[in-house]
């Protein structure tokens, strides 16, 4: 529900002002008046003329910021106030005040009082006038925490106020409260602004604490190893809230990464995969995100190689080779002998059942995914000789071989 319209607003420096010349007079009240855009202004001022005279005398009063021809304009008959001016006295038929109803920026300037008497000649003008400002929109509301629980809103002027300046407060667009001040609970989410009486339509910009931030990811498509990655939060909030970056972990509280509203990965890698929140905060209030999570995907590593048993292996028995590695997506497993076209098996574990010499040679387990593939290279090594003995001996290669892992038994 929006403001009704109505009602009275002048903001005034009460600073007495006289101009006098041989009887004649005008008392300026204030110097300065500034009022909001759309606002009614009322400025007013006391005459005297001459001994000898009395206000029947007085042929004309009006009030005027240009001239033409050399002679005041008088502002009933501008075109630029028609319909907003209006003249009038008080109890006193020398105090002589103009209303300007729905004020403009272009009506700020300076405005002097001109009054004659039906005598030819006889014409007095104030000057220097009362100085009128008019500003787009002068009210801002402060936030100021009261307590852990409440906080206080004050409304302020850009314009300075008369003592009888009145204030209203509206919550989600209803009138609450009359005041220059207002005490809401912390953390609400409601929007709160004030408005002087007579300015309705010039009211502060609502305050109001973050409602629950958005992320979102760029790119937001599949995220490689080594690309760049923006994280960004945002919220509708005023003032306008700061932001903080955590990542969740199981075991412990959320780390905090970074107080910016983008969360920047430069080279993102594998480590960075995970649940991502952010939390934003003004002096009204804190919200937090639903978590994001980014899944960053990458080729398999190199490959490690496990053999079993491990101890000791005779002729005959079974020998179980087991390949494994860390990708995303998981990788698949092919395992090939050396100087063959076809593969020997597929998945992690392969089984060579009664092994035997023929088994010897070096065998690779490649790993692969859709980012890409790695591969390990090991050498099964069987020899017989005198009293019908053998060796077995295991070598890993993984890429380059840089290191031979070997198990012996000698049999009879």
């Amino acid at each position: 529900m929006s403001p009704s319209a109505g009602g009275l607003v002048v903001f005034l420096l009460s600073v007495q002002v006289i101009q006098s010349q041989d009887g004649w007079r005008v008392n300026y009240r204030q110097t300065d008046v500034c009022a909001v855009k759309g606002s009614t202004v009322k400025i007013s001022c006391t005459y005297t003329h001459p001994p000898g005279k009395d206000h029947l005398d007085i042929k004309d009063r009006f009030w005027f910021t240009k001239e033409k021809d050399g002679e005041p304009v008088d502002l009933t008959t501008d075109s630029e106030y028609s319909g907003r001016v209006m003249y009038g006295y008080y109890r006193n038929w020398k105090s002589f005040y103009l209303t300007i109803t729905d004020v403009r920026e272009s009506d700020s300037a300076e405005y002097k009082f001109r009054f004659m008497t039906n005598k030819p000649g006889e014409k007095y003008t104030g000057s220097p006038g009362v100085t009128l400002n008019v500003t787009d929109s002068g009210l801002q509301v402060q936030v100021r925490r009261s307590d852990s629980t409440w906080l206080e809103l004050t409304c302020h002027s850009s314009c300075v106020l008369s003592d009888r300046a009145e204030y209203y407060w509206y919550k989600n667009e209803e009138n609450i409260k009359r005041g220059s001040s207002l005490l809401v609970s912390s953390g609400s989410t409601d929007r709160y602004s004030c408005y002087l009486g007579g300015s309705w339509n010039n009211g502060s910009p609502a305050v109001y604490g973050p409602q629950r931030p958005s992320v979102s990811a760029s790119p937001s498509a599949e995220m490689l190893e080594g690309d760049s990655v923006t994280l960004t939060c945002s919220t509708d909030a005023n003032p306008a809230a700061s932001y903080t970056w955590y990542k969740a972990h199981r075991t412990s509280d959320p780390r905090l990464l970074s107080k910016e509203p983008h969360l920047v990965f430069s080279s993102i890698q594998s480590s960075d995969s995970g649940r991502y929140s952010c939390t934003a905060e003004n002096q009204l209030g804190r919200k937090t995100s639903d978590f994001i999570s980014i899944d960053v995907k990458y080729g398999p590593r190199r490959p490690s190689v496990s053999v079993s048993p491990s101890a000791e292996m005779l002729e005959g028995d079974s020998v179980t080779l087991t390949c494994s590695t860390d990708a995303n997506p998981a990788a698949n497993y092919t395992w090939y002998k050396e100087h063959e076209d076809s593969p020997r098996a597929s998945g992690q574990i392969f089984t060579i059942t009664d092994f035997t010499a023929e088994h010897s040679g070096n065998y690779y387990c490649e790993a692969q995914n859709e980012m890409g593939r790695s591969n390990s290279t090991l050498r099964l090594i069987t020899s017989s000789g005198k009293s019908h003995s053998f060796f077995c001996s295991l070598t890993h290669y993984i890429n380059n071989p840089t290191k031979e892992v070997t198990h012996s038994k000698r049999g009879f």
